[in-house]
């Protein structure tokens, strides 16, 4: 079966590298672009040919047809040889096993528990910040979001030393993804120094957590964290995950959940300075709520517009820029044909940023979330964690951390972009500023603000 000659090509491909120059040149013009050519359009990453989903209504059934349009693509094979077979990447034939013994570790019921521990270490590090000091404001929330991931998988059991050079290797893996996956597959296997870093990377990950399963095994101690709740994970016959199969999770919810959250974060913070009335309302919420403390689970219902910023963040900046999937077997969608082998994308960039779903989708408007303002909507135009029976089982955890961070940060800080920043999209795995210098001057909470709020908490 072939490509029907209906499905657009989108034009100025290159030969050998396809779009790729234009994807990197302006992604977000790039990606926002393509609804233009069609519902399905083809484009090139690198010498493949891919065909763009680009309609919420079909991006929505690929979503639901994982079988048929199982994890694959270039992209996904470079993440694969980094995570393993873990949630993100696993195959349609491991993913229903995993998911379920996973299931668990993610329990509603569990979000109060790891909230705690949340707010300890993001009050931590915003507390170590000084008056005036001039932050690298992605390297400090990728060190919030790499505390809280650490302390919710290992709580204590892990040494400093070894955590420490774990998410050292970590974060080196995932600057190399993107490059990796521009790569043609020959250059990837040849000794060069870059990819025998990468390599050395990736296997000290791997020896680390290896020691840090087993040492749990032996301990026996079941701990309130999300490695004891995968160790413990057994299907009704009584087999659980292996440990390979615990280090493909642990590894990816590591990246999932740092690289992701820190840059929605970081989004956000550049998104409020922007908009500067937005960010006073905003501040009153939090000054309000909080009187300066750190944020507690508790507060999250009386947070919304701070939560409201969030999801507003993950349309207009979503940190993963697209997905490819991989056609299992000859089949249509949306009156195409696509044959077994093809290669797929879908990009919540591009369906979060399509006027005829999000009215004016270049503007940063968080109440267009709120619960009376109703807008053109079908299942499949919010992806930010993706949908069908892959959707991000992390996206409860995620909000929650990302709204503790985002209250306490403002609670207690004004902060200013300085000169020198770049807020041009970084040539990454995920979509981020380039450069984000701040510098962070104590918030001035009202007397009245905090005067209701400490009535507040003497007669709740």
């Amino acid at each position: 079966m072939a490509f029907r000659s209906s499905i657009a090509a989108v034009p100025h491909r290159l030969p050998l590298l396809g779009h790729m120059v234009s994807l990197l040149r302006d992604p977000l013009g790039f990606l926002s672009s393509l609804p233009m050519h069609g519902d399905l359009v083809r484009v090139g990453l690198g010498p493949v040919t891919a065909v763009a989903v680009c309609d919420p209504a079909l991006t929505q059934e690929l979503l639901r047809r994982d079988r048929v349009f199982d994890k694959g693509g270039p992209l996904l094979e470079r993440v694969r040889e980094a995570l393993g077979d873990g949630l993100v990447t696993c195959p349609h034939s491991l993913h229903r096993r995993h998911r379920r013994l996973v299931q668990p570790a993610f329990h509603p019921g569990r979000t109060a528990e790891y909230a705690a521990v949340m707010s300890g270490r993001i009050a931590e590090i915003v507390e170590s910040w000084r008056e005036g000091q001039v932050l690298d404001m992605k390297a400090e929330l990728h060190a919030i979001t790499s505390a809280v991931t650490a302390a919710t998988l290992f709580t204590h059991s892990v040494p400093q030393p070894v955590l420490r050079q774990m998410l050292r290797d970590v974060d080196h893996v995932v600057r190399a993804m993107m490059l990796r996956t521009l790569m043609p597959s020959p250059l990837l296997r040849l000794p060069t120094p870059g990819n025998r870093a990468y390599e050395r990377s990736i296997a000290a990950v791997r020896t680390a957590l290896a020691e840090i399963i087993a040492a749990r095994r032996a301990e026996g101690v079941d701990r309130p964290d999300l490695l004891s709740a995968l160790i413990a994970a057994h299907d009704p016959d009584g087999a659980g995950l292996s440990d390979l199969e615990i280090g493909d999770e642990v590894i990816t919810f590591f990246v999932a959940g740092t690289e992701t959250t820190a840059t929605a974060l970081a989004w956000a913070l550049c998104l409020l300075e922007l908009h500067p009335d937005l960010a006073e309302r905003q501040r009153t919420e939090v000054e309000t709520v909080l009187a300066g403390r750190a944020a507690r689970y508790d507060d999250l219902p009386n947070l919304p517009l701070t939560a409201r910023i969030i999801t507003e963040t993950l349309r207009l900046r979503p940190p993963v820029w697209f997905v490819t999937r991989t056609v299992s077997e000859d089949t249509e969608l949306g009156g195409h044909a696509l044959a077994a082998g093809t290669t797929v994308l879908y990009s919540a960039f591009t369906i979060q940023h399509r006027p005829d779903r999000y009215p004016e989708p270049e503007r940063f408007d968080p109440d267009r979330w709120l619960p009376t303002v109703e807008r053109p909507t079908v299942r499949g135009d919010f992806l930010a964690f993706a949908g069908g029976a892959r959707k991000c089982i992390g996206e409860n955890f995620a909000m929650t951390e990302m709204t503790l961070a985002l209250a306490t940060i403002t609670a207690r800080w004004r902060l200013h972009t300085l000169p020198g920043s770049d807020t041009r999209p970084a040539r990454s795995a995920t979509l981020q500023p380039r450069r984000l210098r701040m510098r962070v001057t104590a918030a001035a909470t009202s007397p009245r603000i905090r005067a209701e709020a400490e009535n507040n908490g003497r007669t709740s």
